[in-house]
């Protein structure tokens, strides 16, 4: 979904876990066993936290020029780093070889062998723009201090490419056209309306433009170079939700997501001529995105259903859905089609493998480029995450996604965890999942609740949390626990709860706010002061701060609301043990948000734990880092949840 005030929102506190949960796998149950398995209890071993982060991530990609070669992005060497590979499959060769900060691939050129990467200092998400040229030298192409860059797409004939800077104005970001040979720049759209740019028609004229007014309503414009004029593409009554989306290669329309008039985003067209709207398409769940191939012969669609992920190829001039190949139990995801619309890269990624890279050449068969799993784990051993739903207090219906150890039974019951994503407008979803995996191999069901306020199901649903943090969504995490307590193979005595960013400010809500429901809890970068950091978001998230305010609450005129909703200020409640897990370097939850909890629950002498990595942000992206700190939060449950006495 491209950006809205409450997609910014989710972005500031979402959690940016190992292996994040984003959409993946079947439906249906775990695959019946092999004869053969069937004779291993499962899992046949318990696997240590170095072997699960062992896997290899992998993301991106791009087609070089002659579309011999794809690039990519991949943690092997243990720091994200851009590499390339034939694209039949072979050695890697690496682009970038950094030890320190991460680098990630944006795009080959479209008519050489230069890269386009990005990369911030420490995870302080301050990111610039580098070319790295065909003899290997880099050249920043946003240089310059405390700055944040974004690519936006290059030309349709590739011979400019354009880029988002706050440079001018650290609230805003302007739109810049670079010369693809020289690297010569002009400043195409000076924002000094807070609007939130983009997407740009592939021959630079027109330029999309979102306006956030609350979390859940905002207008979309397009911006006419040629003429100068600024059109208003939404009006609309009520709360709705609009989405520029892609231009049509040929100039002639744009496509945008809205869910204005109805609970889910549905698929729209603008005329850029008669300036009619009519439907494209239109589904049961949310169109999360849907963009042209390069010359307009296919369209991609992406469908939000039911916590996965529908990735679907129609053919653009008639509307034809086209088949997509048969594959392992996974989904397809991340889905890039080459320049020449002859082939499509994409990634398969399920509950039992992460991500692994794969080309197809139309009217051929699928290439597995990457094996991502660790070989030292067997696939057996890992569990298959299905849809669940129970009744909450008020009798509105809660999704969930279930990971259930296999050695979890009705005479062997297992300490269980409410895990909470990030937000509050995120959204649990199926996916391969190193550290929930870790966590079921060693005996821990897992629930990750999307309680009200989630997305994906729907408008009502998406708003039912607004000015109720802290109250009905954190009632709905208590009523997960009793749903837990009903499953015969959990011991409803030891059941914790778990979150990151948004997460682990209801972590900290439930523990401060309903002090005896939860028998501890896992706070990874927590929100613990709500005016602090209302007052604290970067200073780019300008364009939407005031539906920030309208969402959680303004820290002047809500203040005494804020006090009585953030953790911190009831933090002598908390009496159960508490691991808090934080990046130095993280501009959405500042570090005073732990350091804070932290001195404050250690005076009501309960456990305690704090990890702090000096060269990580909102997100534990190293794998000596994800090493410490998920090996830190097993060992934390291991000794304050599964070893307390079970219940008879």
């Amino acid at each position: 979904m491209t950006p809205t005030a409450r997609t910014a929102l989710a972005l500031l506190v979402a959690a940016s876990l190992a292996g994040g949960l984003a959409a993946c796998s079947r439906q249906d149950g775990a695959p019946a066993a092999t004869a053969s398995q069937a004779e291993v209890a499962r899992p046949s071993r318990q696997y240590g936290i170095e072997e699960f982060v062992e896997s290899i991530g992998v993301s991106g990609a791009s087609f070089s020029a002659d579309e011999s070669r794809i690039l990519f992005s991949s943690n092997r060497s243990g720091i994200w780093n851009v590499y390339s590979m034939p694209v039949g499959g072979g050695e890697w060769t690496a682009i970038t070889t950094s030890t320190t900060d991460n680098n990630y691939a944006v795009a080959y050129f479209p008519h050489d062998d230069r890269v386009l990467v990005t990369r911030d200092q420490g995870g302080n998400e301050l990111n610039h723009l580098y070319v790295i040229q065909t003899d290997g030298s880099e050249h920043d192409l946003t240089p310059g201090e405390n700055l944040k860059a974004m690519f936006a797409g290059f030309s349709h004939d590739g011979s400019r490419f354009f880029v988002l800077s706050n440079e001018r104005d650290p609230r805003f970001f302007d739109v810049y056209a670079y010369d693809a040979t020289t690297y010569a720049r002009e400043r195409i759209y000076t924002n000094e309306a807070g609007y939130q740019p983009g997407p740009i028609s592939g021959d630079g004229r027109w330029i999309g433009l979102s306006k956030p007014d609350t979390t859940v309503n905002n207008d979309i414009y397009l911006f006419d170079r040629r003429s100068g004029t600024l059109t208003h593409l939404s009006p609309h009554q009520g709360a709705a939700q609009f989405a520029i989306q892609d231009f049509a290669p040929d100039g002639s329309h744009l496509l945008y997501t809205s869910n204005d008039g109805s609970e889910f985003f549905r698929l729209r067209r603008y005329d850029l001529a008669s300036g009619e709207h009519a439907d494209v398409q239109v589904e049961d769940w949310d169109i999360v995105y849907s963009y042209y191939s390069h010359n307009g012969r296919y369209r991609l669609a992406a469908i939000n259903e039911d916590g996965s992920t529908s990735v679907r190829l129609y053919d653009a001039a008639s509307g034809e859905r086209l088949p997509l190949p048969a594959l392992p139990a996974g989904e397809i995801r991340g889905a890039a089609l080459a320049r020449s619309e002859t082939r499509l890269a994409f990634y398969l990624n399920g509950d039992r493998q992460p991500n692994d890279l794969y080309v197809l050449e139309f009217g051929g068969e699928p290439k597995q480029l990457t094996r991502s799993l660790n070989p030292a784990i067997d696939p057996a051993d890992l569990v298959d995450s299905r849809v669940v739903r129970f009744e909450s207090f008020d009798g509105m219906e809660i999704p969930n996604i279930l990971w259930k150890p296999h050695q979890a039974t009705a005479e062997n019951k297992a300490p269980a965890l409410v895990w909470v994503h990030g937000g509050p407008g995120g959204q649990t979803t199926r996916a391969h999942s190193a550290v929930i995996q870790y966590l079921a191999n060693h005996g821990y069901v897992v629930l990750g609740i999307n309680n009200r306020g989630s997305s994906g199901y729907g408008k009502t649903f998406f708003a039912a949390d607004d000015r109720k943090h802290g109250r009905e969504p954190l009632w709905d995490t208590i009523e997960a626990k009793k749903y837990l307590q009903s499953l015969d193979y959990v011991d409803p005595g030891r059941i914790g709860i778990i979150g990151g960013s948004y997460g682990g400010y209801m972590v900290l809500s439930a523990l401060a706010f309903h002090p005896e429901e939860f028998d501890v809890g896992v706070n990874i970068f927590g929100v613990s002061n709500w005016i602090r950091t209302l007052e604290s978001i970067p200073p780019w998230w300008e364009s939407f701060r005031e539906a920030l305010y309208a969402e959680i609450g303004h820290p002047e005129k809500d203040r005494e609301f804020l006090i009585a909703t953030s953790p911190l200020f009831h933090a002598d409640n908390i009496v159960k043990p508490l691991i808090v897990l934080q990046g130095a370097n993280d501009p959405r939850v500042i570090q005073a948000e732990s350091d804070d909890i932290v001195a404050a629950v250690r005076k009501n002498e309960v456990p305690v734990e704090y990890v702090v990595f000096d060269d990580e942000g909102h997100g534990f992206t190293k794998k000596k880092n994800q090493i410490a700190g998920y090996g830190a939060i097993l060992a934390f449950l291991d000794t304050h949840l599964k070893n307390k006495p079970a219940t008879p």
